[in-house]
Order: structure tokens, then C-alpha cells, then sequence
């Protein structure tokens, strides 16, 4: 298996002004390993098909991960941010399913 180090998004909810609240995103880095590495061409209807990614990356999490797993939004994998679509807790790891691009920000 290939390894793994590199940040991973986490959003909070910030008030930016009064009565109007943005994800705020902070990142953790941390070191896991890839279990599968795969890509999909997805038929967009335009000139580019859009790139998915059908990765799993299990990650060594520490207490903030356990804790704030539900607010995974991204991981940096080879120059990209790719979304977190699944995230399955597993003490002491987090198994991550990758998805499409990140385009939140």
C-alpha cells in the first residue's frame, strides 16, 4: 500500500456578519495510507468530461478527526483538493472515500 501525508479540510460554520453565517475551513495534516487508487471519466455534456476519483485513504486520526468527522469537506491528494464523500470511522482510523474535485471555497 502506498502512503499517505497531506492536510484534509475540516469546515465550521463563522458569522460574518450579523445573521449571516460561511463555512469557515481549517486544515489538519495528517498520515494514513491510500487503499485503492482509481479514476473515472464522468460524461459532463460539455467539451471535458469531469475526473472522479474512486480512492480510499485511511487515515491515523487523532482526537479532533474522531470528533469532528462529519466536518471532513476535502483532502489534498497529488496537487488537488478532492472531495470527501464518505467518511466510515474505524478506531483508530478514518477510512475516506474520495470523490470529484473541490470546488467549495
Amino acid at each position: 500500500m502506498a502512503r499517505f501525508y497531506g492536510p484534509i479540510g475540516f469546515a465550521t460554520m463563522q458569522e460574518t456578519s450579523p445573521g449571516v453565517h460561511r463555512e469557515q475551513i481549517t486544515e489538519h495534516k495528517y498520515y494514513g495510507e491510500i487503499l485503492k487508487n482509481s479514476r473515472n471519466l464522468t460524461d459532463s455534456g460539455q467539451v471535458n468530461d469531469n475526473i472522479d476519483i474512486s480512492n480510499r485513504v485511511s487515515i491515523l486520526a487523532d482526537p479532533y478527526a474522531n470528533e469532528n468527522f462529519h466536518a471532513m469537506r476535502y483532502v489534498w491528494f497529488m496537487g488537488t483538493k478532492w472531495k470527501v464523500k464518505s467518511a466510515d470511522v474505524e478506531p483508530p482510523r478514518i477510512i475516506l472515500s474520495l470523490g470529484g474535485v473541490y470546488n467549495g471555497e
